[in-house]
Protein backbone atom coordinates (compact mmCIF):
# COMPACT_ATOMS: atom_id res chain seq x y z
CA UNK A 1 0.00 0.00 0.00
CA UNK A 2 1.21 3.50 -0.81
CA UNK A 3 0.57 6.80 0.93
CA UNK A 4 0.77 10.53 0.27
CA UNK A 5 3.68 12.61 1.53
CA UNK A 6 1.49 14.12 4.25
CA UNK A 7 0.67 10.69 5.64
CA UNK A 8 4.33 9.67 5.35
CA UNK A 9 5.29 12.80 7.27
CA UNK A 10 2.75 12.19 10.02
CA UNK A 11 3.75 8.54 10.49
CA UNK A 12 7.52 9.09 10.32
CA UNK A 13 7.58 12.18 12.52
CA UNK A 14 9.20 14.32 9.82
CA UNK A 15 7.88 17.30 7.90
CA UNK A 16 7.04 17.04 4.19
CA UNK A 17 9.84 19.55 3.53
CA UNK A 18 12.46 17.38 5.26
CA UNK A 19 11.27 14.28 3.41
CA UNK A 20 11.66 16.08 0.07
CA UNK A 21 15.14 17.33 1.02
CA UNK A 22 16.29 13.88 2.15
CA UNK A 23 14.89 12.32 -1.01
CA UNK A 24 16.36 14.87 -3.42
CA UNK A 25 19.70 15.53 -1.73
CA UNK A 26 20.51 12.16 -0.16
CA UNK A 27 18.32 9.59 -1.99
CA UNK A 28 17.05 8.43 1.38
CA UNK A 29 13.93 6.90 -0.20
CA UNK A 30 12.63 6.48 -3.74
CA UNK A 31 8.87 6.94 -3.81
CA UNK A 32 6.77 5.93 -6.76
CA UNK A 33 4.93 8.57 -8.77
CA UNK A 34 1.29 8.73 -9.74
CA UNK A 35 0.08 9.62 -13.21
CA UNK A 36 -0.09 13.23 -11.99
CA UNK A 37 3.52 13.02 -10.69
CA UNK A 38 2.59 12.98 -7.00
CA UNK A 39 4.88 11.12 -4.62
CA UNK A 40 3.55 7.92 -3.08
CA UNK A 41 5.41 6.25 -0.19
CA UNK A 42 5.27 2.57 0.71
CA UNK A 43 5.04 1.28 4.28
CA UNK A 44 8.72 0.31 4.01
CA UNK A 45 9.62 3.85 2.89
CA UNK A 46 7.87 5.26 5.95
CA UNK A 47 9.60 2.80 8.30
CA UNK A 48 12.93 3.81 6.78
CA UNK A 49 12.19 7.51 7.21
CA UNK A 50 11.26 6.91 10.85
CA UNK A 51 14.56 5.07 11.43
CA UNK A 52 16.51 7.88 9.77
CA UNK A 53 14.74 10.43 11.95
CA UNK A 54 15.60 8.49 15.11
CA UNK A 55 19.23 8.16 14.04
CA UNK A 56 19.55 11.91 13.36
CA UNK A 57 18.05 12.66 16.77
CA UNK A 58 20.77 10.41 18.16
CA UNK A 59 23.39 12.69 16.64
CA UNK A 60 24.11 11.02 13.29
CA UNK A 61 24.37 13.27 10.25
CA UNK A 62 21.83 12.45 7.56
CA UNK A 63 24.47 12.58 4.80
CA UNK A 64 26.37 9.77 6.54
CA UNK A 65 23.43 7.41 7.08
CA UNK A 66 20.94 8.06 4.27
CA UNK A 67 22.26 5.20 2.12
CA UNK A 68 22.56 2.60 4.89
CA UNK A 69 20.45 -0.57 4.60
CA UNK A 70 17.39 -0.83 6.82
CA UNK A 71 18.90 -3.52 9.05
CA UNK A 72 22.01 -1.42 9.62
CA UNK A 73 19.84 1.53 10.59
CA UNK A 74 17.96 -0.67 13.04
CA UNK A 75 21.21 -1.80 14.62
CA UNK A 76 22.46 1.77 14.77
CA UNK A 77 19.39 3.09 16.54
CA UNK A 78 19.33 0.15 18.95
CA UNK A 79 22.97 0.82 19.86
CA UNK A 80 22.17 4.48 20.41
CA UNK A 81 19.37 3.57 22.80
CA UNK A 82 21.65 1.21 24.71
CA UNK A 83 24.79 3.32 24.98
CA UNK A 84 23.63 6.94 24.80
CA UNK A 85 20.99 8.46 27.04
CA UNK A 86 18.71 9.77 24.35
CA UNK A 87 16.94 12.73 25.86
CA UNK A 88 14.65 15.06 24.05
CA UNK A 89 16.87 17.06 21.71
CA UNK A 90 14.43 19.91 21.30
CA UNK A 91 15.73 23.33 22.28
CA UNK A 92 15.45 24.60 25.84
CA UNK A 93 11.94 25.98 26.05
CA UNK A 94 12.26 29.76 26.01
CA UNK A 95 9.99 32.02 28.03
CA UNK A 96 7.17 33.62 26.00
CA UNK A 97 8.98 36.97 26.12
CA UNK A 98 11.97 35.53 24.26
CA UNK A 99 10.05 33.33 21.80
CA UNK A 100 9.72 36.15 19.30
CA UNK A 101 13.44 36.96 19.42
CA UNK A 102 14.36 33.30 18.94
CA UNK A 103 12.14 32.85 15.90
CA UNK A 104 13.25 36.14 14.36
CA UNK A 105 16.93 35.15 14.75
CA UNK A 106 16.23 31.78 13.16
CA UNK A 107 14.51 33.37 10.16
CA UNK A 108 17.45 35.75 9.70
CA UNK A 109 19.91 32.84 9.78
CA UNK A 110 17.91 30.84 7.23
CA UNK A 111 17.93 33.91 4.97
CA UNK A 112 21.65 34.54 5.66
CA UNK A 113 20.61 38.10 6.54
CA UNK A 114 23.44 39.60 8.60
CA UNK A 115 21.77 42.96 9.23
CA UNK A 116 18.55 41.35 10.41
CA UNK A 117 20.32 38.95 12.75
CA UNK A 118 22.43 41.73 14.29
CA UNK A 119 19.31 43.86 14.81
CA UNK A 120 17.42 41.02 16.47
CA UNK A 121 20.32 40.11 18.76
CA UNK A 122 20.55 43.76 19.80
CA UNK A 123 16.82 43.91 20.53
CA UNK A 124 16.98 40.73 22.61
CA UNK A 125 19.95 42.08 24.61
CA UNK A 126 18.11 45.34 25.30
CA UNK A 127 14.91 43.63 26.42
CA UNK A 128 16.38 40.66 28.30
CA UNK A 129 19.80 41.86 29.40
CA UNK A 130 23.15 40.26 28.58
CA UNK A 131 22.71 37.06 30.55
CA UNK A 132 19.02 36.77 29.72
CA UNK A 133 19.81 37.00 26.02
CA UNK A 134 22.41 34.21 26.33
CA UNK A 135 20.23 31.91 28.43
CA UNK A 136 16.88 32.50 26.74
CA UNK A 137 17.74 33.28 23.12
CA UNK A 138 21.28 32.36 22.07
CA UNK A 139 21.54 29.00 23.90
CA UNK A 140 18.14 27.73 22.66
CA UNK A 141 19.02 29.04 19.20
CA UNK A 142 22.24 27.00 19.18
CA UNK A 143 20.30 23.86 20.08
CA UNK A 144 17.70 24.56 17.41
CA UNK A 145 20.35 25.10 14.74
CA UNK A 146 22.04 21.82 15.65
CA UNK A 147 18.72 20.01 15.42
CA UNK A 148 17.89 21.51 12.01
CA UNK A 149 21.39 20.76 10.72
CA UNK A 150 21.09 17.09 11.68
CA UNK A 151 17.74 16.94 9.90
CA UNK A 152 19.23 18.53 6.80
CA UNK A 153 16.94 21.57 6.92
CA UNK A 154 19.90 23.95 7.09
CA UNK A 155 23.42 23.59 5.75
CA UNK A 156 26.85 23.98 7.30
CA UNK A 157 26.97 27.42 5.68
CA UNK A 158 24.01 28.58 7.78
CA UNK A 159 25.61 27.29 10.96
CA UNK A 160 28.99 28.90 10.20
CA UNK A 161 27.25 32.17 9.31
CA UNK A 162 25.40 32.18 12.63
CA UNK A 163 28.45 31.17 14.67
CA UNK A 164 30.68 33.86 13.17
CA UNK A 165 28.16 36.65 13.60
CA UNK A 166 27.08 35.64 17.12
CA UNK A 167 30.73 35.29 18.18
CA UNK A 168 31.48 38.85 17.05
CA UNK A 169 28.28 40.22 18.58
CA UNK A 170 28.86 38.60 21.97
CA UNK A 171 32.51 39.69 22.00
CA UNK A 172 31.49 43.30 21.37
CA UNK A 173 28.83 43.46 24.06
CA UNK A 174 31.16 41.78 26.56
CA UNK A 175 33.77 44.56 26.29
CA UNK A 176 32.06 46.85 28.85
CA UNK A 177 32.63 44.25 31.59
CA UNK A 178 36.17 45.65 31.94
CA UNK A 179 37.95 42.43 32.87
CA UNK A 180 41.25 43.09 34.65
CA UNK A 181 44.53 41.21 34.32
CA UNK A 182 44.09 39.92 37.86
CA UNK A 183 40.79 38.19 37.01
CA UNK A 184 40.80 34.37 36.98
CA UNK A 185 41.71 33.01 33.56
CA UNK A 186 39.83 30.50 31.46
CA UNK A 187 40.77 29.05 28.06
CA UNK A 188 37.89 27.84 25.88
CA UNK A 189 38.19 25.61 22.82
CA UNK A 190 36.93 22.46 21.16
CA UNK A 191 39.20 19.40 20.94
CA UNK A 192 40.46 17.94 17.70
CA UNK A 193 37.64 16.61 15.52
CA UNK A 194 35.02 18.92 17.08
CA UNK A 195 34.14 21.54 14.47
CA UNK A 196 31.02 23.15 15.93
CA UNK A 197 31.91 26.33 17.79
CA UNK A 198 28.67 28.04 18.82
CA UNK A 199 28.54 26.25 22.18
CA UNK A 200 32.09 27.35 22.97
CA UNK A 201 31.23 30.91 21.93
CA UNK A 202 28.26 30.95 24.32
CA UNK A 203 30.38 29.68 27.21
CA UNK A 204 32.97 32.37 26.45
CA UNK A 205 30.34 35.09 26.72
CA UNK A 206 28.93 33.56 29.90
CA UNK A 207 32.38 33.43 31.48
CA UNK A 208 33.04 37.06 30.54
CA UNK A 209 29.80 38.14 32.21
CA UNK A 210 30.97 36.42 35.40
CA UNK A 211 34.27 38.29 35.41
CA UNK A 212 36.57 35.66 33.92
CA UNK A 213 39.53 36.65 31.75
CA UNK A 214 38.62 34.63 28.66
CA UNK A 215 40.96 33.31 25.98
CA UNK A 216 38.91 31.83 23.15
CA UNK A 217 40.92 29.54 20.87
CA UNK A 218 38.27 28.25 18.46
CA UNK A 219 37.70 24.74 17.19
CA UNK A 220 39.49 21.51 16.33
CA UNK A 221 42.68 21.97 18.35
CA UNK A 222 45.11 19.21 19.41
CA UNK A 223 45.64 18.55 23.11
CA UNK A 224 49.19 19.92 23.17
CA UNK A 225 48.16 23.27 21.67
CA UNK A 226 45.25 23.69 24.07
CA UNK A 227 47.46 22.85 27.04
CA UNK A 228 50.10 25.28 25.80
CA UNK A 229 47.55 28.10 25.72
CA UNK A 230 46.41 27.25 29.26
CA UNK A 231 50.01 27.46 30.48
CA UNK A 232 50.82 30.66 28.58
CA UNK A 233 47.72 32.44 29.89
CA UNK A 234 48.09 31.06 33.43
CA UNK A 235 44.47 29.92 33.21
CA UNK A 236 42.99 28.04 36.15
CA UNK A 237 40.12 26.57 34.12
CA UNK A 238 39.83 24.97 30.68
CA UNK A 239 36.42 24.94 29.00
CA UNK A 240 35.69 22.41 26.25
CA UNK A 241 32.66 22.07 23.98
CA UNK A 242 31.82 18.64 22.54
CA UNK A 243 28.87 18.71 20.16
CA UNK A 244 29.39 16.31 17.22
CA UNK A 245 30.21 13.54 16.50
CA UNK A 246 29.23 11.33 19.42
CA UNK A 247 31.27 8.34 18.25
CA UNK A 248 34.79 9.65 17.59
CA UNK A 249 37.05 6.66 18.37
CA UNK A 250 40.01 8.94 19.07
CA UNK A 251 38.45 11.54 21.35
CA UNK A 252 38.62 9.54 24.60
CA UNK A 253 42.39 9.17 24.23
CA UNK A 254 42.71 12.82 23.21
CA UNK A 255 40.92 13.93 26.38
CA UNK A 256 43.16 11.79 28.56
CA UNK A 257 46.22 13.14 26.74
CA UNK A 258 45.03 16.68 27.33
CA UNK A 259 44.61 16.03 31.05
CA UNK A 260 48.17 14.69 31.25
CA UNK A 261 49.51 17.89 29.67
CA UNK A 262 47.75 20.16 32.17
CA UNK A 263 48.81 21.07 35.71
CA UNK A 264 46.94 19.03 38.32
CA UNK A 265 45.28 22.19 39.66
CA UNK A 266 43.66 23.05 36.30
CA UNK A 267 39.90 22.50 36.40
CA UNK A 268 38.21 21.21 33.23
CA UNK A 269 34.63 22.20 32.44
CA UNK A 270 32.93 20.34 29.57
CA UNK A 271 29.57 20.93 27.90
CA UNK A 272 27.83 20.21 24.62
CA UNK A 273 25.24 17.82 23.30
CA UNK A 274 27.68 14.96 22.69
CA UNK A 275 29.60 15.22 25.97
CA UNK A 276 27.56 12.43 27.54
CA UNK A 277 28.86 9.98 24.95
CA UNK A 278 32.37 10.41 26.40
CA UNK A 279 31.34 10.24 30.05
CA UNK A 280 33.86 7.52 30.93
CA UNK A 281 36.85 9.56 29.77
CA UNK A 282 35.45 12.75 31.28
CA UNK A 283 35.09 11.00 34.63
CA UNK A 284 38.67 9.73 34.36
CA UNK A 285 40.03 13.24 33.83
CA UNK A 286 37.91 14.71 36.63
CA UNK A 287 35.94 17.07 34.42
CA UNK A 288 32.91 19.08 35.49
CA UNK A 289 30.28 17.98 32.93
CA UNK A 290 27.49 20.51 32.34
CA UNK A 291 24.18 19.40 30.87
CA UNK A 292 23.16 22.92 29.80
CA UNK A 293 24.20 26.56 29.92
CA UNK A 294 22.49 27.09 33.29
CA UNK A 295 24.64 24.42 34.92
CA UNK A 296 27.71 25.82 33.20
CA UNK A 297 26.92 29.23 34.67
CA UNK A 298 26.68 27.72 38.15
CA UNK A 299 29.96 25.81 37.80
CA UNK A 300 31.87 28.84 36.52
CA UNK A 301 30.39 31.01 39.25
CA UNK A 302 31.57 28.51 41.87
CA UNK A 303 35.06 28.09 40.38
CA UNK A 304 35.55 31.83 40.04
Amino acid sequence: MHHSINIAAKRSGLTPHVIRVWEKRYNAVTPVRTDTNRRQYSDEDIKRLALLREATLGGHKISNIASLPKETLKTLTEEDRQHIQLEERAPIAPAPESEFHLEACLLAIKALDQKKLEEELTRSALSLGHQGMIMRVVAPLAQKLGYLWRLGEITAAHEHFASALIRTFLANISKPFGITDSAPGIVIATPVGQLHELGAVIVSATASSLGWRVTYLGTNLPAAEIAGAVAQNKATVLGLSIVFPENDPNLNDELCRLRSFLPARTEIVVGGRASGAYQSALTDIGAHVCSDIHQCYEVLEKLG
